[in-house]
């Protein structure tokens, strides 16, 4: 199979059939033998409903649907399971990403050797203040920490070679910094492309304020999970060892203290306290580093989902 189309959805009933038809229309003219999942995360319009008429006349298109909503990163990640292209491509189902992207993102994969192409919406239709201008710090913030250029990490139209979406697990909300976890999964050929941002035509925005405030937490996930989270103990351990070892010294330079003067005060000076403090956090982290290492070491997998069906997978 030539390519892959994973699109995870919420409440979008109004846009698939237009959608469909022009990613019908896209794979036709170019003879790519493709599948579209649409992965519904729990909707509570009639998307399922449409999904499945949808089915009934393209057997092309498949369809995931989550018992309750579990958000954008689950829905890729039961698509990128379920893929069977040698190229996957996602995006969103409100239409403001265009299909016609789709050739050249797949040559970008197969011609180019790129592991990931993700888009760049240059001109945006948002607005200004509530999605650009805290999207560029984000995006900037990303960039910093993670070492890859890219200007639109949380574009929704990327492109991967199978092995990609088969190596990584995408969890939590971590949709936004995919290409991080590519990264931190060995593959570092990660490339851009500038594509359309088009007026969203049907439905609202399903993302609130909060996303900002996840966006950030997340990358710091991101940036610990990719140095320490094989390795846990390398993170409390030198820490827990830092601590442990300033304490222990503060100890040793009051007790010396009241070795040259016995009358010395050991308890009425703040050092003291600061010792014993910080000793018992050295103890806390190097606790926190061995709990590290028995979870890594023990872990069956985070990304369980209830799906309540499934159509033509």
């Amino acid at each position: 199979m030539d390519i892959s189309v994973v699109i995870p959805l919420l409440n979008e009933d109004e846009s698939l059939p237009e959608l469909t038809a022009w990613i019908e229309r896209v794979m036709q003219e170019h003879q790519y033998s493709y599948e579209v999942i649409y992965v519904d995360d729990g909707s509570t319009d009639n998307s399922w409903s449409v999904i499945e008429e949808l089915r009934a006349k393209n057997h092309h298109i498949k369809g995931i649907k989550f018992q309750r909503n579990y958000g954008k990163s689950a829905g890729l990640n039961e698509g990128f399971r379920a893929a069977q292209g040698d190229v996957i491509i996602t995006m969103d189902a409100d239409l403001q990403d265009s299909p016609d992207e789709i050739p050249e993102l797949r040559r970008m994969i197969i011609e180019d050797k790129f592991d990931l192409v993700s888009g760049w919406k240059k001109k945006r239709y948002d607005n200004k203040f509530t999605k650009n201008l805290p999207s560029k710090l984000f995006n900037a913030a990303a960039r910093q920490m993670s070492g890859i250029i890219l200007h639109d990490f949380n574009c929704g139209l990327k492109s991967y070679s199978r092995k990609v979406v088969k190596s990584i697990e995408v969890y939590g909300e971590m949709h936004r910094y995919v290409p991080v976890l590519a990264k931190w999964a060995g593959f570092r050929k990660i490339g851009e492309k500038v594509v359309e941002h088009r007026p969203r035509k049907y439905g609202v925005s399903k993302f609130g304020w909060d996303r900002f405030i996840n966006g950030f937490l997340d990358l710091l996930t991101i940036f610990f999970m990719g140095k320490f989270g094989k390795r846990p103990m390398h993170f409390f351990g030198f820490w827990g060892t830092m601590s442990f070892l300033l304490g222990t010294g503060v100890s040793l330079y009051l007790f010396i203290s009241k070795l040259i003067n016995y009358e010395y005060p050991l308890t009425n000076k703040p050092g003291f306290y600061f010792a014993i403090a910080a000793m018992l956090i050295g103890v806390q982290l190097f606790l926190a580093g061995f709990l590290g290492e028995l979870i890594s070491r023990n872990s069956a997998g985070r990304n369980s989902y209830l799906i309540e069906t499934k159509a033509g997978l």
